[in-house]
């Protein structure tokens, strides 16, 4: 006991000696930062007000983690707002999806989409499973899937290894198809053994050849894949048209580089478009190649500015024959994401899918391609009144990516390009990956894709119809201003083939 409390100073005074040496170090640092901030010349808040000027880059920086939980409403927040989250959240965490007391929903806004309910609903013991739909029936091998909402292209690059497999075999666990997005096809897309859809990027990375032109052997062994059902074709995504994909130098990992057939560390910037396509003949052409090389359905991915190149397209394809059409489209909206994109493009480019899937869908018809060429629908669908529009609109699927990253356990943090994703979505740094656990968010992704169904199903038993195919647009009604509203069967009535 003697010694014990013998000791006992000395270790007080070791502490206060780090304590010392600790507040120390601390002013040291202080003068240095004051001494650099007051001669530099980049900055003049750091010149005007050294060390202080500092802390309000760290405030703006964590104000994007910290914005979402204290300052802002549950519905004001973009891209996604607190209730879109949540409800997603809970989804796929498969929890009581009701609220209470009512809606914090404004349906006055103009542009607000709400469903017309029907006098005498579908019972619930009517309920009708989605039929299945055949996409591609003139190719050697058609695809036909009940599925209604599948997880949309994000590439194995801008998402990290164990996100691509959550994904994987949650889409396997849901019935769904999972589209690789434009960085080829990885191990990952294939361990969970869902259905594939291979896109072909403006790059054509994974089938492509030393000078970046399409591969026929590689397409082929591609193909070869018993999952790999369909090849989309991307000429644009709703983010960026008219721009190509970007991968930051700091995600392409060695595995990366040999899958897309790129150096390692070099960023990968995608063409703007196809080199070899010029004009919609060159379009057809192209869809027509990779269906007879692979025997697979194969579609375009579009942004639309306007229906004009959507009637230079069909026209082009009724003078060649129905045969020579895509088998589908899917269509992105401007209000579409991605992991890297500029800002001028991803703020201001590209027709909202609002306005583009009816013009799509009714150009479709006008020229007698209706059920020839399957669309579906992309682009900011995460909720039920989303996916439900889009099926009044016209489409036969719906896609969507951020609402399965949210699945995953994205908290719309930002940092998608950084390389510093905090929940391991779309980083590749192992000590980030490590708190995402694929077995268990796969779990989520297929419980977020069925309680979509259940709930979208919902909306169409209100309306009167038995399952979300069989929606149609006077069953939604659009805000025109606060006190009115129109069908939207006024707004976009029935096109006829002309």
């Amino acid at each position: 006991m003697d010694q014990i409390s013998s000791n006992v100073p000395l270790v007080f005074q070791l502490l206060a000696y780090l304590f010392l040496f600790a507040v120390g170090l601390g002013v040291f640092t202080l003068l240095l930062l004051y001494v650099r901030d007051k001669t530099q010349h980049e900055s003049t808040l750091r010149r005007n007000y050294p060390v202080l000027a500092r802390f309000r880059y760290l405030f703006e920086h964590l104000g994007e983690f910290f914005r979402q939980y204290f300052f802002a409403m549950d519905r004001e927040e973009m891209p996604f707002n607190r209730a879109e989250r949540s409800w997603v959240y809970r989804a796929a965490k498969d929890v009581d999806s009701t609220v209470a007391f009512g809606s914090s929903r404004d349906l006055r806004p103009a542009g607000t989409v709400y469903f017309a309910n029907c006098a005498f609903p579908a019972l619930d013991h009517h309920e009708a499973k989605p039929e299945p739909v055949t996409i591609g029936q003139s190719c050697r091998m058609p695809y036909t899937t009940s599925s209604i909402f599948n997880i949309s292209a994000m590439s194995f690059g801008a998402l990290s290894a164990p996100a691509v497999r959550a994904l994987s075999m949650g889409a396997k666990k849901a019935g769904i198809w999972l589209n690789t997005g434009e960085g080829g096809l990885s191990p990952y897309h294939l361990e969970g053994g869902c259905d594939v859809i291979f896109q072909i990027g403006t790059a054509k990375f994974g089938v492509r050849n030393a000078e970046g032109k399409l591969d026929d052997e590689r397409l082929k062994k591609i193909a070869a894949h018993e999952n790999v059902r369909m090849f989309e074709i991307k000429m644009s995504q709703g983010a960026k048209p008219g721009k190509g994909g970007i991968l930051p130098g700091a995600k392409v990992t060695p595995e990366i580089a040999d899958i897309r057939g790129i150096p390692v560390g070099e960023a990968a910037i995608s063409p703007n478009r196809h080199l070899e396509m010029n004009d919609v003949d060159d379009i057809l052409d192209m869809v027509i190649h990779v269906r007879e090389v692979t025997g697979k359905p194969v579609g375009l991915k579009m942004v639309v500015g306007g229906d004009e190149f959507l009637t230079d397209l069909f026209a082009a394809v009724k003078k060649r024959g129905a045969e020579s059409a895509p088998d589908f489209i899917t269509l992105d909206g401007g209000d579409g994401g991605t992991g890297a994109a500029p800002m001028s493009l991803i703020d201001n480019m590209g027709m909202p899918l609002r306005e583009s899937l009816p013009t799509l869908v009714d150009c479709l018809n006008r020229f007698g391609l209706r059920d020839r060429v399957k669309v579906i629908a992309s682009g900011k669908l995460i909720n039920p009144s989303e996916v439900a529009w889009a099926f009044c609109a016209g489409a036969d699927f719906v896609n969507t990516a951020r609402g399965f990253m949210f699945a995953l356990g994205c908290i719309q943090a930002l940092q998608c390009n950084k390389n510093t994703c905090p929940t391991g979505v779309t980083t590749h740094d192992k000590r980030l990956q490590r708190g995402l656990v694929p077995e268990s968010k796969a779990d989520r992704v297929a419980h977020y894709a069925k309680n979509m169904t259940k709930e979208i199903t919902i909306i169409a038993h209100s309306c009167g119809v038995s399952e979300p195919r069989a929606l149609r647009r006077k069953h939604a009604r659009i805000v025109m201003r606060p006190g009115q509203s129109k069908s939207m069967a006024d707004l976009w009535p029935d096109v006829a083939e002309e």
